[in-house]
Parts: C-alpha cells; sequence; structure tokens
C-alpha cells in the first residue's frame, strides 16, 4: 500500500498575488513596513523572547527578527528546502527548524551561523517539532507516518513508531508532563507516552484533516484545528486533556481551512481567549470558554495566515503567503477601528489592528 494521498496540500503558488500586485492596498498607510524577513511565503513563526522572533518559509532561511526594532538580527541557512516549522526551547538561545528536506536542524543564536546539531531519519517532510519540558529530548513527526523521539544533546533517534496513515500535521509536549500530543491528515488526534513511546489515547476522528493544535499553559486543554472549505469543516475544537476525547466547545466562522489555534497569554482580569488563522485571509479571536468571537481581522491580499505566534495578551505575530509576517496589537477598545487592517470588535469589544509588517 502506498501512503495516503493528502488532500491537504499547502500550494503556496495559488495564492500569491500576481507580480506588482499589491497585497494590502487599503492599510498599507496605516503600519509600519520594515525589512521583509523573507523572500516568499512564510510558513512559521515563534516566539524566543519579549523582543525577538523566529520564522521559516520558502526562502529556505531560519530567521531571527527583532519585531519591536524592525530590524533582522540573524538568518541561519542550512536546509537546502523550504522551513516548515521552527520551535524555541523557553528561556534559551535554542532554535529548532524542520524542512521538506527531511531534517530537523538545531541552532543557538550565541554559537554562530552553523547548525549545531542535525536530526536525519525521516523519509518525508518533516511537520512536527516538540521539546521536552526537560530540554533533553526532542519529538519529531512527519508525512512518512513516523513519530520519533531524539536525544538532543547526542543527535541519536532513542524511539520510533509508525502508525500507517498517521500523516503528522503538527506536535505539542503537554507542558510538566510526559504527553506529547500530534495532530494528523487522517483527522484524529493522539495522545503519546513519551516514556513507553506508545499511545496512550486516540480522539474521535472530527470529519476533516487537523492541521495544527495548541496545549494550554496550565496542561489541561488542547485545541486543534480542522481544514475545509466553504465554511464546511474549518472550525477549532477545545478538548479537556483531563479526560481525553471529551469536546469543549467548537469556534465556527472561518470559511476556508483553518491552518493555526493558539491559546493567548490571559489578560489581567480578562477571558481566557483563543486565537485562529485562515486561508481566508482572516484572523479571529474567541472567548476560550464560550466560543463567543470577540473579534476578526481581515488582511485581504495576504493570502492564507498560516501561523500565529503570541507575544503578551496585547501582541502576536502573524505569517502569511502574500505579505510576509505580521506584528498585531490587540486592544481592549472603543470598537471603532473597521476596515481591511484593522479587525471589528465582537461581543468582548476587542479591537485588533496591524502595526508593522516585515
Amino acid at each position: 500500500m502506498g501512503k495516503l494521498q493528502s488532500k491537504f496540500r499547502k500550494r503556496s503558488d495559488l495564492y500569491r498575488a500576481s507580480q506588482g500586485e499589491k497585497s494590502d492596498n487599503s492599510f498599507d498607510s496605516q503600519l509600519v513596513q520594515y525589512e521583509p524577513a523573507h523572500q516568499g511565503s512564510v510558513n512559521t513563526v515563534t516566539s524566543l523572547s519579549p523582543d525577538l522572533c523566529v520564522s521559516g518559509g520558502t526562502d529556505q532561511a531560519v530567521v531571527v527578527y527583532d519585531w519591536k526594532q524592525g530590524r533582522m538580527c540573524q538568518s541561519f541557512q542550512g536546509h537546502n528546502r523550504e522551513v516548515t516549522k521552527v520551535l524555541c526551547y523557553p528561556g534559551s538561545t535554542w532554535i529548532f527548524s524542520a524542512s521538506r528536506d527531511k531534517t530537523v536542524l538545531m541552532w543557538d543564536l550565541n554559537q554562530g551561523d552553523e547548525p549545531i546539531q542535525e536530526f536525519c531519519g525521516h523519509e518525508l517532510v518533516v511537520n512536527g517539532l516538540a521539546v521536552s519540558p526537560d530540554g533533553r529530548k526532542l519529538c519529531t513527526g512527519s508525512r512518512d507516518n513516523w513519530m520519533c523521539l531524539w536525544d538532543i544533546e547526542s543527535a541519536k533517534c532513542e524511539q520510533r513508531h509508525n502508525i500507517s496513515r498517521n500523516l503528522v500535521t503538527h506536535v505539542c509536549w503537554v507542558p510538566g508532563s510526559s504527553s506529547v500530543v500530534q495532530t494528523s491528515e487522517d483527522k484524529t488526534i493522539r495522545v503519546w507516552d513519551s516514556r513507553a513511546w506508545q499511545v496512550t489515547n486516540t480522539f474521535p476522528a472530527k470529519q476533516y484533516i487537523q492541521t495544527h493544535c495548541d496545549v494550554s499553559p496550565n496542561g489541561n486543554y488542547l485545541v486543534s484545528s480542522s481544514n475545509g472549505f466553504g465554511g464546511q469543516g474549518c472550525e477549532a475544537t477545545l478538548w479537556d486533556l483531563r479526560q481525553p476525547g471529551c469536546k469543549v466547545v467548537e469556534y465556527r466562522g472561518h470559511l476556508q481551512t483553518t491552518a493555526c489555534c493558539v491559546f493567548l497569554p490571559t489578560p489581567p482580569g480578562g477571558p481566557a481567549r483563543v486565537a485562529t488563522s485562515s486561508h481566508d485571509s482572516s484572523l479571529k479571536i474567541w472567548d476560550q470558554n464560550t466560543a463567543v468571537c470577540l473579534a476578526t481581522l481581515s488582511l485581504d491580499g495576504a493570502g492564507p495566515l498560516v501561523a500565529l505566534a503570541p507575544n503578551d495578551s496585547s501582541n502576536l505575530l502573524c505569517a502569511s503567503f502574500n505579505s510576509g509576517l505580521h506584528h498585531i496589537h490587540v486592544d481592549q477598545g472603543s470598537n471603532q477601528a473597521q476596515g481591511t487592517g484593522a479587525g471589528s470588535g465582537g461581543a468582548g469589544g476587542l479591537d485588533i489592528k496591524v502595526v508593522a509588517r516585515f
């Protein structure tokens, strides 16, 4: 039997603006345009520190960028195909990058511009990266159906497990635990025990491919996002990890594939929030518990919005196919912002707007 044929393909060429076409004309005058981090589409972004982010894209580069000052700090070159995921180990200068070249590279911002470790062994694109809370183990997942556990210091693969049709789309380590969660193109979510390297729970299959997942900081909840089209599918789902397979609420409103879903830092005295981004060029912020949409930001012409990186309760970064990275400010405001590039407040009266692009 061959590999399960994917219905979930990131075809960046389908979404790029034509040459000479400006993506977001209507709000160009309202934001700061910094030096672009990448030449081409951005596939992934994450936070390294309160000032720095790390991103990867079709230009094969792993870029460290000071988004507050609007300047590139470092561009790591080591992959020979596009970068699919980047990950930082909290409280360190370690950076991990996965690629369509089937490898994972490890970098240290303080140790030059060459990778300090290389993890080789997958047969297809690597889409999942997660580091254990103690910083000793790396989990990787790929479209080759393999989930692998590596010793970071030696780059040795210590555990491997293949499950038929488990085309991995994303991986998360549950904070403070030995559990790893992964989403898959087979529409299921699996929870792994990293000690035995076995699946301990498989959630009920959703109707559509699960594209991404995130775990709440307290380790109690998981949010996953769905592929879809025309408003069918396209939802994000909140699950209770204390009762595996227990669906809490669904966040519905996107019209195309929801590519990314993340828990946002909770503002002082405010409700817990979830953010989602979609191929429909919109970003939405939701009340985590009630699933009420608090605000929507539309970036017409930006193409699919494929990744989100929260920094604090007021700032997050968004990666797009057509117009690079966006710094988005969230304000418990007056609900007066309107139009493309300024988000309309929902039931919670949030204002969200793009303040810079790079």
